[in-house]
């Protein structure tokens, strides 16, 4: 599975190690990184990097969101039954789409 991820960042090539990511978010042609202390993109597609992280480390919770199960806080749904995700130590709340709920059912 992989374990280093590539990232441009100006002139350089930032290596970052898949065990620092928090969450893989699509952005258009492009997929967002998110460690604890940066955001970084990278060209290649959530749909890539999904088929090629271990899926023990990491699941797919919406079509453009793929999570470290380990940084994963809380799910919660709202009043009009939408379900989202909470991770250690931060404040957004990421959504999680009613095809991979499954995951999370029976915990």
């Amino acid at each position: 599975y992989l374990r280093w991820i590539q990232a441009q960042v100006g002139t350089s090539l930032r290596m970052i190690s898949t065990k620092e990511v928090l969450f893989f978010q699509s952005d258009d042609k492009y997929t967002l990184v998110q460690t604890a202390s940066a955001e970084l993109l990278i060209r290649k597609t959530l749909k890539e990097l999904a088929d090629e992280l271990d899926p023990d480390e990491f699941w797919q919770v919406h079509r453009g969101l793929v999570v470290r199960v380990s940084a994963i806080d809380r799910v919660r749904k709202d009043e009009l039954g939408k379900s989202t995700l909470q991770l250690r130590g931060r404040d957004e709340m990421l959504p999680v789409s009613a095809a991979f709920l499954h995951r999370f059912r029976g915990m």
